[in-house]
């Protein structure tokens, strides 16, 4: 019998909480924030949280070229065998380009990111995943997992790959006052 590595058995095996009981749905989604927060981080994005919640962003990417608005929503879990999550706030009105740039979607239990531009997001609202099993590669967000490079310079660019000019990582060590 062939053993499984380390790193595929942790992927599939849920975390058993030692305290405090199962989640709720705001704890999973603070969870997913600081999933966010360090894959971002790791990848070289500047981050930056705003105060409070009343933003309809929960995260400012900085690419070292522009600054982007990233709405991060959670699945923990399969409804009818197909992961969900809504791109909707408030009574169920849609993200609009004017709000936020990016949604990043989280499928918790197999630690996989969809890197969604909100003019690509659904009209009902309902953002639909099917990343293993027979659909896998046939669904419609499937060109957005792991998209992170759509956030990075040249992102925005009609040739994927092609990077423009950063500006000088010394900008922030400026002073503002001189």
């Amino acid at each position: 019998m062939k053993k499984k590595s380390r790193d595929s058995c942790e992927r599939t095996r849920p975390t058993v909480r030692l305290v405090r009981g199962p989640l709720k749905t705001k704890e999973k989604g603070e969870l997913a924030e600081l999933a966010f927060l360090h894959k971002a981080a790791s990848l070289g994005f500047g981050v930056a949280q705003p105060h409070g919640d009343s933003e309809r962003y929960d995260f400012i990417l900085d690419s070292g070229e522009r600054f982007l608005r990233v709405q991060v929503k959670s699945i923990f879990g399969l409804v009818e065998g197909i992961y969900r999550a809504r791109c909707t706030h408030g009574d169920k009105i849609l993200y609009t380009a004017d709000e936020i740039d990016f949604l990043a979607v989280y499928i918790a239990p197999l630690m996989v990111w969809y890197i969604i531009p909100v003019d690509c997001a659904p009209a009902s609202g309902v953002l639909a995943f099917y990343p293993s099993g027979r659909e896998r590669g046939s669904g419609r967000f499937e060109e957005f997992r792991e998209a992170w490079h759509l956030m990075a310079p040249g992102g925005d660019l009609c040739q994927p790959g092609t990077l423009r000019c950063v500006r000088s990582t010394n900008l922030h060590r400026k002073r503002f006052v001189e």
